[in-house]
């Protein structure tokens, strides 16, 4: 699997219908930053949302020439994680690594939610999985022409940090969840059969704000849902270069949030200073700055106004041992973090959110370190609030098709 800052010959990015408008003014934006620098790819379900899509970037002034749309039935909007993971040989040849997908391993999650119940795990899997899903893959590499590496490892894309070399970072606390019948050793050799990589790095959990599972009680009235992916906080800017997520030492008491945070990046930290890269090479580790903790007021309610944009909650939404009563008030948080950015030709994507209480000094110390890192490039920010609150963001909401080159 090439690293992400090698050329594209496509950038992928999923559509949804009338029940996520609010995704789309932010991929309109990212369209249009997008285009000039590489050509887009357009996943939708169906022939009538494509006639949908279609006319609503009409009506945005988005330049249909470098863009293509393609139907491939399933869920398709966070096309990072159930999408393609392209991969390159050294003909020149495009595969894919086809994983299994369970819904962010809604199984497990069942699981504590229904004590066990096997009945209604099952009947609750049948409702919320669609099984078209787990094949947008393998359909995305058919329309590429693309050879499929299939593994019965379940993983997701935003799971996925590899470096181009040979080395790979994972969020061992999302894989195990996903995969609580297969052993580790097991689990590990599929990731270096399937993404042809050597070397697995294994960091033990993701930002307190990207929570296994929608929803979760984070501590105290702190509420969330989230994938506990590694593009949320570690992800190579270069071959020997690990980007980090921080809190600062001054700042790790402002909030709960900040403090766990604090303690699960730095216990990162300690296993990437221990570890080194696929030719035994240690890391050069830069700390990245997370964005003040953003929170919005809530009701626990299971009277939702489903017509306007609510990030309230359903109590039942939530797992019994973590469940708010009828008429509480919670503190929501999204998954918001400036690793989950888009590298592409000459172009890095990143998510601002200065007008969310982020400092200008903050958001410019994120802009240095990635002019730095990503020398020549050029820096774009964009609003991508509504996918945080959803969980994800700017690189969840993407994926990368690479150029085919023949090595040397």
């Amino acid at each position: 699997m090439p690293a992400e800052w090698e050329p594209h010959d496509a950038i992928w990015l999923g559509w949804k219908g009338n029940e996520l408008t609010q995704f789309q003014p932010g991929i309109v934006k990212l369209i249009k930053t997008l285009t000039p620098h590489v050509s887009v790819k357009i996943a939708v379900s169906s022939d009538n949302l494509k006639l949908k899509a279609k006319k609503y970037l009409y009506n945005q002034n988005v330049d249909s020439s470098k863009v293509s749309f393609h139907v491939i039935p399933g869920d398709q909007y966070w096309i990072r994680d159930y999408g393609a993971a392209f991969l390159v040989n050294n003909k020149g040849e495009l595969g894919v690594a086809d994983f299994g997908f369970d819904q962010y391993g809604l199984p497990e999650f069942l699981r504590l939610m229904h004590n066990n119940n096997t009945d209604s795990i099952n009947k609750y899997i049948k409702l919320r999985i669609n099984p078209k899903t787990a094949q947008v893959d393998s359909l995305m590499a058919k329309v590429e022409n693309a050879v499929i590496n299939k593994t019965s490892v379940v993983h997701e894309g935003g799971n996925i940090e590899v470096n181009g070399k040979g080395t790979l970072i994972v969020c061992e606390s999302a894989v195990l969840d996903r995969n609580p019948n297969k052993n580790k050793d097991f689990i590990e050799d599929e990731f270096k059969r399937v993404l042809g990589v050597s070397n697995v790095i294994w960091l033990k959990q993701s930002l307190a704000d990207d929570p296994n599972g929608f929803y979760r009680r984070i501590i105290g009235n702190y509420v969330g849902g989230g994938v506990q992916h590694s593009d949320e906080f570690v992800r190579f800017s270069d071959a020997n270069t690990i980007l980090l997520a921080w809190v600062n030492e001054d700042e790790k008491d402002l909030n709960p949030i900040n403090r766990i945070n604090f303690e699960r990046m730095s216990e990162n930290l300690r296993i990437l200073e221990n570890a080194t890269d696929q030719d035994g090479k240690p890391f050069n580790i830069i700390k990245v700055p997370l964005p003040e903790l953003i929170t919005k007021e809530i009701k626990a309610t299971k009277n939702i106004n489903f017509s306007k944009y609510s990030l309230d909650l359903d109590p039942n939404w939530f797992l019994p041992s973590e469940r708010p009563k009828e008429g509480d008030t919670l503190l929501r948080i999204p998954a918001a973090s400036y690793l989950n950015y888009l590298v592409t030709n000459n172009l890095v994507v990143l998510p601002t959110y200065t007008r969310m209480g982020t400092s200008e000094k903050t958001e410019k110390q994120v802009e240095k370190i990635f002019k730095e890192q990503f020398s020549g490039r050029k820096i774009v920010f964009i609003d991508f609030m509504p996918q945080n609150w959803d969980g994800g963001g700017i690189h969840c909401s993407t994926q990368q098709q690479p150029k085919r080159i023949l090595s040397k």
